[in-house]
């Protein structure tokens, strides 16, 4: 039965449920059971033009649930192996720096949502890594990350909720095992250093079981920390498909798989809203040219907002605070592009709530010129910089531009809301 939405442009969810841990093949796997076509996810990893890897998907038993298991299979001397690589134990991977991954992501054919969210997932894991091994995150060597298998899981995941159309990420709390695991350092405790550090990052909630296997491995949380803009139950949302990624046993006891609930958002109580993260940094010896380029970079890097205001610091001297608003999950590209376009010799940040109005893109025309259109509950924003392309085009008056653009895109929207209904109508 298809759902008409309760408002146009209602973001859609997804909701992993990882209380037998997480894992990188079982999160994708999961978003292929709960309806992301895996023609389309692999057409966009094809993007990559990564060599010598298959995937492919085949339906299980995990626990008396049917569920779905992503295999990748790398070619090796002209052999095809497929690797286990969720929590069940430790496999070996070939290394690869994260110099080349992030090279291997920027100049990959894919849609700019997907390789934004890949590259903070890339980011993430080289940061925590360095850091526990006292290594700067471009030099170092991600032992699981750096395996085509941990790629194509990554970039897959971001690729299936492309698909999907997913706007909002929400994660339950994460179950940890307990005792050791073998890895290419040796035996390390669980949850590894790795894992509590990605929870660290965003203060993500983690759960110990008492189990002593490796539940949640750092691909599964380094895409659940950066991609999830909030931690906690399932919020409220018109459920619109469900779906199972499975590990790779059928642990006793307990289904092994992570749930994943696809939904589309009802109206939420303005508390609380969603965490952001506010960089700042005072600068008083950068020109004004180099300031708004600044903040283009900014923009560029996926801040949700940047802006400058002027300030008077230490000895008089008129200066500037640059501003940058952003989530979690792109904050070092955010925080690199702050440093590099202004120079400043540190940066601060804090932790903010915001609350984003329900909202649309659309794409409307005026005198056979395109005009890119924002559509909230309250107000319909033409994108001036169009409007103003289509004056210079075509002469018709700067008003009567924007004017035509927003009857336009109401009109587009009525449209939709009509058909919503007759489509739910029929269909009950």
């Amino acid at each position: 039965m298809t759902h008409a939405l309760d408002e146009p442009g209602s973001p859609r969810v997804a909701w992993f449920h990882c209380h037998a841990g997480t894992a990188g093949d079982m999160t994708l796997a999961s978003l292929i059971d709960a309806g992301a076509d895996p023609d389309a996810v692999a057409a966009m990893l094809g993007g990559l033009h990564l060599a010598d890897w298959v995937l492919s998907f085949e339906r299980v038993q995990r626990g008396g649930i049917a569920a779905t298991r992503a295999l990748v299979g790398v070619h090796q001397h002209g052999v095809h192996q497929h690797h286990d690589h969720d929590h069940d134990g430790h496999h070996e991977h070939g290394h690869r720096p994260v110099s080349a991954i992030r090279e291997l992501l920027d100049s990959a054919d894919l849609p700019d949502r997907v390789r934004r969210r890949a590259r903070a997932v890339i980011d993430a894991l080289a940061e925590v890594e360095g850091a526990i091994h006292d290594t700067p995150p471009d030099d170092v060597e991600l032992h699981e990350v750096g395996a085509v298998d941990a790629i194509v899981d990554i970039v897959g995941t971001c690729a299936a909720l492309e698909v999907l159309g997913i706007d909002r990420v929400v994660c339950s709390p994460i179950s940890v095992g307990r005792g050791t695991v073998r890895a290419a350092h040796g035996r390390l405790p669980h949850p590894t250093p790795a894992v509590v550090a990605l929870a660290a990052r965003v203060g993500a909630p983690l759960v110990g079981m008492d189990d002593p296997v490796e539940l949640a491995t750092p691909t599964g949380v380094a895409l659940m920390t950066v991609l999830a803009d909030e931690f906690g139950p399932l919020p409220a949302v018109n459920v619109t498909a469900v779906g199972y990624g499975a590990g790779s046993n059928d642990t006793p006891g307990r289904p092994n798989v992570v749930q994943v609930v696809i939904g589309v958002e009802t109206i939420r109580a303005a508390s609380p809203g969603r965490p952001a993260r506010l960089l700042e940094a005072n600068v008083d010896d950068v020109t004004p040219e180099v300031l708004a380029h600044t903040v283009t970079a900014l923009l560029d890097a996926g801040a949700h907002d940047a802006w400058i205001t002027p300030i008077v610091m230490k000895k008089g001297r008129p200066a500037h605070t640059v501003h940058a608003l952003c989530d979690t999950a792109v904050l070092t590209a955010v925080m690199a592009a702050m440093v590099e376009g202004t120079g400043t010799l540190g940066v601060r940040a804090t932790t903010v709530e915001r609350w984003p109005q329900r909202r649309r893109d659309l794409v409307v025309h005026v005198d056979g010129h395109p005009v890119r259109v924002k559509a909230a509950d309250h107000r319909i924003k033409v994108e001036f910089d169009d409007a103003a392309e289509v004056t210079r085009i075509s002469g018709l008056p700067l008003r009567s531009v924007l004017a035509a653009a927003e009857a336009a895109a109401r009109d587009a929207l009525d449209q939709e809301i009509s058909a919503a209904i007759a489509d739910n109508t029929h269909d009950s």
